[in-house]
């Protein structure tokens, strides 16, 4: 009996180390992770802040299989949540509580375990860089309770060191994701239309159909130096007239343009002119994404033309109108480009 006795205040001692050793350890925690993703911060922003994204790149997908996300009415901004069921993960509730738009977000997770609810508070920073990429910051910092630290110390790592790699794993995912909807793209045929046409000021040039782009990079900011240098209103957005193209050469000669109010005279050393485009009956097309799929929207509204027995008008070019700003809008998946195919 007295081994039992010694054996008794032996585990009893043990427990009372390790509680008071428990008690020493300090319950905060901080993890976070970065990632600089060649997206916009709008893009990642709206990503982030609404939750019904979350199962495409959460990095907790791949940890399970029998996860169950539901989502209440609420689900983007200030007082949106949502909570998820699983056995092998267990159950919790995320829900945001402060927003600045492109820059911060603020939420708190609940986690509950068989040792009781767990809270703790996750934070996200976005910050343009230089080149138009975004960084993007993920991080999560709480107090862990008796318990908490308890289980912690009998295991190999720490939370931050269990949480660090999912971390970084999410924001990989996250570029993925977002890689994929800045390729998303439209095409639309919008019919038969009416182009107002005006006078506009252009430049000029011959080049094989790959160089274009380039071509076309160096021949609008020209354009609009001129503009400005002169004082010419801009009356509409940049485009494009293709005079001639020819695919079988892969060739083309092209005017890069901005309309303007009134005819102006320009000297004649000028590489910068002047000329009128007339009002005309056109079939517009439309494509919202990147202008790598211009091909497609240009074989789209000539396929219209063929379906709809319509004669394009040999005497008058067709152009693209650039409606949105690449420069003000980063993400290539909401540029805006008008096709406008002359008919007769």
């Amino acid at each position: 009996m007295k081994i039992l006795k010694y054996l008794f205040f032996l585990l009893l001692i043990v427990l009372i180390g390790g509680a008071v050793y428990v008690a020493t350890i300090s319950g905060e925690f901080q993890v976070e992770e970065s990632r600089v993703i060649n997206a916009p911060d709008e893009l990642l922003f709206n990503t982030i802040n609404e939750y019904k994204t979350w199962d495409k790149w959460g990095p907790w997908m791949d940890e399970s299989d029998d996860l169950i996300m539901e989502y209440p009415e609420k689900t983007s901004g200030e007082g949106a949540s949502y909570s998820w069921k699983s056995e092998t993960q267990g159950s919790g509730k995320m829900e945001t509580n402060k927003v600045a738009p492109f820059t911060s977000i603020d939420q708190d997770i609940t986690f509950i375990t068989p040792m009781g609810e767990s809270k703790s508070d996750v934070y996200w920073k976005f910050e343009k860089t230089e080149d138009n990429k975004t960084k993007v910051t993920w991080g999560m910092k709480g107090t862990q309770s008796f318990m908490e630290k308890a289980f912690w110390a009998t295991q190999d790592s720490t939370i931050s060191q269990m949480l660090r790699p999912m971390y970084a794993r999410g924001l990989e995912k996250l570029e993925t994701f977002a890689t994929e909807k800045m390729k998303e793209y439209m095409v639309h045929v919008d019919g038969v239309t009416e182009h107002g046409g005006g006078f506009y000021m252009y430049n000029a040039t011959a080049s094989s159909i790959a160089a274009i782009p380039e071509k076309m990079g160096q021949m609008l900011p020209a354009v609009f130096g001129y503009m400005k240098q002169n004082n010419l209103p801009m009356t509409g957005k940049p485009f494009t007239l293709y005079n001639e193209y020819n695919e079988e050469q892969g060739t083309a000669i092209f005017s890069c343009g901005i309309p303007t109010r009134d005819k102006v005279v320009t000297p004649k050393e000028s590489p910068i002119l002047c000329d009128f485009l007339p009002r005309q009956k056109a079939v517009k097309t439309t494509l919202k994404g990147n202008y790598t799929n211009l091909k497609e929207a240009w074989e789209t509204a000539y396929k219209y033309l063929k379906d709809n027995n319509l004669e394009p008008n040999a005497d008058s070019a067709p152009f693209e109108v650039y409606v949105t700003d690449p420069s003000q809008q980063l993400n290539p998946a909401n540029w805006i480009t008008e096709i406008y195919v002359p008919i007769l």
